[in-house]
Order: structure tokens, then C-alpha cells, then sequence
């Protein structure tokens, strides 16, 4: 059909999800039509360009009267059918393109009505089954039922993933990426979306604003003592089960090293103070920048004997190193030498040292202000404590 221009036709909100062509493709666009005619028509849904925005605005700059054709059905999946696959879209990006059409279908929409629909009768369900008595509910007071969360487990979170990535024909990696923008950064997550930022940038800006938050929560005092046992990411988070030695990612929230060195430990330290750092044998090279940005040179180290074996790439990794920095002067109080190597056979829950290593550091270093940062507990006797834990008893 071919449209006169009368008007001046607006574009879909689903075709305005997609990035305009850049200035070189658009004039080669140019040239084409001008050279060999509009071929393609222009699609609309309901009187809006649901796909060929560059084209009609080629036909404008020409002022070629362009060729025009309707669509009737969902204009969401069409435009998500016709742009999904487009080169210029890095793998995130695509997802989260994806993740937004999804939501905007009716399929999508009749399942988050039913789930609403389905908790809203289990609660009905749960308040009924309570005996009443004439003053109310017998036996003890009513709280209300909730219904239980969906199914969070690693294996249906994979599964999930893997449905999505094979929906949005990109990767398990860039659906748990964009996930994790869009549920905590949906600012950021559109803007990667509209191609307004590159994701690097939007992870980058949402870690800093994490790491911001916990500098916020850091004590002011000046420390002597400072024992550490970061929650190091390793690139071990693959869709595995759950056990409890598998990936640190399943367990707790893990930090980058350009996280950790951006955490202001240097001023927490006195100038003559002692750091004791856990550090694992895959990552001992990882330690060395984090050390020196927090303000500590490295002396020695204690070497851990879980005695039980732990799966490792290489070899069984049975073992787990302290390492000892210092700044200022800080030898030790005491003139007392410990064995550097202490076999304590390791416990069931992930990451969790032995406190023989607290009482080690409290016998060398017995005086001063003391601190552990990244505690997963109580604090102990004569200790400051900070961490993602450190108020659980």
C-alpha cells in the first residue's frame, strides 16, 4: 500500500525498545532506497510503525511516498521477531531486550495474574482451615498464612536460565547477569537495555554503589589488630548442586578484588598495626594487590591442614593459608614461636574457620584495638566485628 505524507506516522512502543541504525548504515539505507526504491514496506499496528522506523524516516528525507503494510497480531513478539537477532546487540543486552518484550506479552501477563490468583486462595485456604471459637481463633493468636516461595533451589534456578537463554537465543551468563541488574538496578538495566550504556559500565556502577554502602557501615576507630577472611569471588559459580564445598557464590555475597582493595581498611589501621588475611591457594596471587591497597606489606604466613580433602582443579586441595602483613613496626609481643602449620580438621559449614586461629593472634598480639572484618557471627570477647553476618548470634 502505498501512504501519502500527509502525517507524519509515530513509531510503536515495541519498535522504539530497538536502537536507531548508526549514521553509516542509515546512508548506505539511504542510498539504496534512492537507487533502487523503498523494497521492503514499512509494518503498522494500529496506525503506529511497529518495524521499519529508518526506512520511513529514509522515505521522509527522500520525500518518497513510502509502501506500507498492517499487522493484526501481537505487535510485541512480531518486533521482538523481527529485531531479536540484530548484530549490534551485545549478549545482555539482547536478554534484557527480551526479558522486557516477555513481559509485556498477554502469556506473561495471564501467568503473573494466576500465581496472584493461586496465593491468594492458599491464604484463603490456610485462614479457613483455623477452628473458631465464639471469641475468634482457638488456641492461640492467628497469624497469617503465606504462601510458600517458588522454588529458589540451584537445579530449578538453572533450569530456569536455561530456558530463558535458549528463549532469548543468548547464554545462561547473560540471563543471570541481567537478572541481577534488572532486580537491583532497573535504572541501569534499562539504560543497558536502550543501548545507552554498555553492561560492563552498568555492573561497574552498580558494584560501586555496593561497595560505597559498605564503606558507609565500617567502624571509625583506629585498629592494631586487623584478622580478615574476605569472601573472595572466584569464577567458580557454575549451575552445579549445591553442597556444602561447592562455590562460595551459593553461599554468601562474594566481592571482586577491585571491590575489596576499594574498601578503606588503611583507615582503620593504626599506623603500627598487623593484618592477618585468609586467602585461598587459588587465589594467593589475587592477595598481593589487595595487601598493598590496603596499606600492608607481606611477612610471613600460617598454612591450615583441613586434614579432610577438598575437589580441587590440580590436586585436593586440603589446605588454606594465613597470611601475616604488617605496616608501621608490629612484630609480635609475645616471643613465642607457633608452628606455621596448624592441622585442624575443617568444620561442615562453607568457609568457616577454626577459633584456635583468633586465640593464636590474640597470644601474639595481646595488646591493642582489634577487629575482624567480614566476621560471620557474634562479636567475640575483646573484638570489633564487621560483615555481611556480624550481628548473627
Amino acid at each position: 500500500m502505498q501512504r501519502r505524507m500527509d502525517a507524519e506516522l509515530q513509531a510503536h512502543p515495541a519498535a522504539c525498545e530497538f536502537p536507531m541504525m548508526d549514521s553509516k548504515r542509515y546512508q548506505e539505507l539511504v542510498e539504496d532506497i534512492r537507487d533502487h526504491g523503498q523494497l521492503e514496506p514499512i509494518t503498522l499496528f494500529d496506525g503506529q510503525i511497529l518495524d521499519g522506523r529508518n526506512r520511513y524516516r529514509a522515505c521522509l528525507e527522500l520525500e518518497i511516498a513510502p509502501k506500507t503494510k498492517t499487522y493484526s497480531g501481537n505487535p510485541w513478539a512480531y518486533a521482538w521477531s523481527l529485531n531479536g537477532q540484530r548484530r549490534d546487540l551485545v549478549a545482555e543486552q539482547r536478554y534484557l531486550l527480551w526479558k522486557f518484550f516477555h513481559e509485556q506479552s498477554d502469556a506473561w501477563q495471564t501467568e503473573k495474574q494466576r500465581i496472584a490468583d493461586e496465593a491468594n486462595r492458599k491464604r484463603s485456604e490456610a485462614a479457613k482451615e483455623q477452628p473458631r471459637t465464639e471469641t475468634g481463633f482457638a488456641g492461640k493468636q492467628v497469624v497469617e498464612q503465606s504462601v510458600p516461595p517458588p522454588d529458589a533451589s540451584p537445579e530449578k534456578a538453572h533450569k530456569q536460565r536455561a530456558t530463558k537463554a535458549k528463549a532469548s537465543k543468548t547464554n545462561k551468563g547473560a540471563v543471570q547477569r541481567g537478572d541481577q541488574l534488572a532486580a537491583e538496578r532497573p535504572d541501569l538495566a534499562e539504560k543497558v537495555r536502550k543501548g545507552e550504556m554498555k553492561p560492563a559500565e552498568a555492573h561497574r556502577q552498580m558494584k560501586k554503589a555496593k561497595v560505597k554502602d559498605k564503606v558507609a557501615e565500617l567502624p571509625k576507630d583506629k585498629f592494631r589488630v586487623i584478622y580478615a577472611d574476605p569472601p573472595w569471588k572466584y569464577n567458580d559459580n557454575r549451575d552445579v548442586n549445591v553442597t556444602d564445598y561447592t562455590g562460595a557464590e551459593h553461599h554468601y555475597p562474594t566481592m571482586t578484588i577491585a571491590e575489596l582493595c576499594a574498601l578503606p581498611v588503611q583507615e582503620l589501621a593504626a599506623p603500627d598495626a598487623v593484618l592477618f588475611l585468609w586467602v585461598t591457594s587459588p587465589l594467593l596471587y589475587e592477595a598481593a594487590p589487595l595487601i598493598k591497597a590496603w596499606g600492608f606489606s607481606y611477612k610471613s604466613s600460617y598454612v591450615w591442614d583441613k586434614v579432610k580433602h577438598n575437589m580441587g582443579h590440580y590436586n585436593s586441595v586440603r589446605h588454606e593459608l594465613l597470611l601475616i602483613c604488617t605496616r608501621g613496626s608490629c612484630t609480635p609481643d609475645t616471643p613465642n614461636l607457633n608452628d606455621s602449620v596448624v592441622s585442624i580438621e575443617r568444620a561442615q559449614r562453607h568457609s568457616e574457620k577454626p577459633e584456635e586461629f583468633r586465640r593464636l593472634i590474640d597470644s601474639m598480639y595481646p595488646h591493642g584495638q582489634r577487629i575482624e572484618l567480614f566476621r560471620r557471627g557474634a562479636a567475640p570477647d575483646g573484638w570489633s566485628v564487621w560483615g555481611n553476618e556480624a550481628d548473627a548470634a
